[in-house]
C-alpha cells in the first residue's frame, strides 16, 4: 500500500468525474513529463477509464525551460496533432507547456478543448487541493471576491516584506476566475486563484516576491525587492538569487521580460508554500504577479503580448485595499461579508 492510496483514488475520481466532467467516448490526453508524478498520472488515466472516457497518456522528457522555451526541446507537431483533436487534456507537467506553441496551435484549432492547468502536480497536492475541498463554499466565495475586482478601480497591495504596489484596473479587461472546473471549452485552473492584467502602465511601487518564484527558482531562501515604474521592472535588489534573478530576465534580450503581466489573487483553503507554483499561487492570502508573455485571457481585446517566456512570483501574506475598502490584513480576510463563508471554510 502507498501512501494516499485510497485518498488519490477519490482525488482522480472528482477531477474526471466532476471537474472535467467526462462523458463516455470522449478522448482525455493527459500530458507529463519526467519530472512528473506518474502515481498521479496513472490514477487520472484509471479514473478517467472508469467513467468510460479514452484516456491517453503522452510522456515526453523534461526540456529546459516553459513556454515557447520549451518548444525546441518538445515533439512540437506531434503533441499539436494529439491536442487539436482532443475532447479535454490536462497537463501535469512540471516544464509546463502552458503558452507553448502545442498549446498556442491546440487552442486556436481546437474550439471544443476543455484545458487544465495542473503543472507539477504530486499525490499529496492531489488529495489536498482536489480530493479535500467544499467546492460550492469556496466558488461562493471566489465568485464575491470576482464581483468585487471588478467593481473596483484602484487598488493598493502591501507585504510585511516591504511590498507597496498600487495600480488601476480597466473593467473592460477580462478577470479570470479560477474555480477549479474544467467542464467548458478553453483554459481552466486549479481552484483558488482570480487573475487580470491591470491597466499596465499605471502599476508603480515596490514588488516583493517572498514566497516562491518559478522560474528560475522554486521556494526562494531570500526576498527580492524591484522597483516598478509604469509596468516595468527598472530596478532589482536583494541578495543572490536577486542577482541571478535580473539576469534571468534579461538572459532574453527581449523588454517584456521586465513587464508585469497579471496580477492574482490566492485563495485556496489546502494550498501550502511547496514550491510547486500550481500550489504556491492559491496559498490563502497571498497575491501572485505573472512577469513576461500575457496570454489571450488576460491580455486586453484577447490581444497576447508576445514574450519568450513567463514567470510567476509569490507575495506573501498580502494586505489589500480595493478603492481604499481593506478586503486583507496579512493574508486574512477582514472583509465583514465575506467572514460567514471563510468560517464554513474552515479558516475562522
Amino acid at each position: 500500500m502507498q501512501r494516499y492510496e485510497y485518498e488519490l483514488g477519490k482525488a482522480a475520481d472528482i477531477l474526471t468525474r466532476e471537474l472535467f466532467a467526462l462523458k463516455p467516448g470522449e478522448t482525455f490526453v493527459i500530458t507529463a513529463d519526467t519530472e512528473s508524478d506518474m502515481r498521479v498520472v496513472n490514477a487520472t488515466a484509471t479514473a478517467a477509464h472508469v467513467v468510460g472516457a479514452k484516456p491517453m497518456v503522452i510522456l515526453t522528457h523534461s526540456p529546459l525551460g516553459v513556454s515557447e522555451a520549451a518548444d525546441p526541446m518538445l515533439p512540437v507537431d506531434a503533441l499539436t496533432g494529439a491536442l487539436s483533436v482532443a475532447d479535454a487534456w490536462v497537463e501535469f507537467n512540471n516544464e509546463w507547456l502552458l503558452y507553448s506553441t502545442p498549446y498556442n496551435r491546440a487552442m486556436k484549432a481546437n474550439d471544443k478543448l476543455r484545458y487544465m492547468n495542473m503543472v507539477g502536480m504530486n499525490v499529496e497536492m492531489m488529495v489536498r487541493l482536489i480530493g479535500r475541498v467544499n467546492y460550492p463554499v469556496l466558488s461562493k466565495f471566489l465568485d464575491k471576491i470576482y464581483d468585487l475586482t471588478l467593481e473596483t478601480k484602484t487598488f493598493r497591495i502591501t507585504t510585511p516584506a516591504g511590498q507597496d504596489l498600487e495600480f488601476d484596473f480597466d473593467p473592460e479587461r477580462r478577470v479570470s476566475l479560477s474555480k477549479g472546473y474544467a467542464d467548458k471549452p478553453g483554459s481552466n485552473f486549479l481552484a483558488g486563484q482570480i487573475a487580470w492584467a491591470p491597466i499596465f502602465d499605471t502599476i508603480n511601487g515596490i514588488l516583493v516576491f517572498d514566497g516562491s518564484l518559478v522560474p528560475p527558482f522554486r521556494k526562494l531562501e531570500e526576498p527580492i525587492r524591484m522597483t516598478v515604474e509604469k509596468g516595468t521592472i527598472v530596478k532589482v535588489e536583494g541578495g543572490r538569487e536577486a542577482v541571478a534573478f535580473e539576469r534571468w530576465m534579461d538572459s532574453w534580450n527581449h523588454p517584456q521580460m521586465r513587464r508585469l503581466a497579471h496580477a492574482s489573487w490566492s485563495f485556496h483553503p489546502g494550498a501550502l508554500l511547496t514550491g510547486d507554483i500550481v500550489e504556491d499561487e492559491r496559498v490563502w492570502g497571498a497575491t501572485e504577479w505573472g512577469i513576461g508573455a500575457v496570454g489571450p485571457i488576460f491580455s486586453h481585446q484577447g490581444e497576447p503580448i508576445y514574450a519568450p517566456s513567463h514567470t510567476d512570483g509569490i507575495c506573501m501574506n498580502s494586505s489589500a485595499w480595493l478603492d481604499g475598502k481593506q478586503l486583507l490584513d496579512k493574508g486574512q480576510v477582514v472583509l465583514e461579508e465575506l467572514l460567514p463563508l471563510v468560517k464554513e471554510l474552515g479558516l475562522a
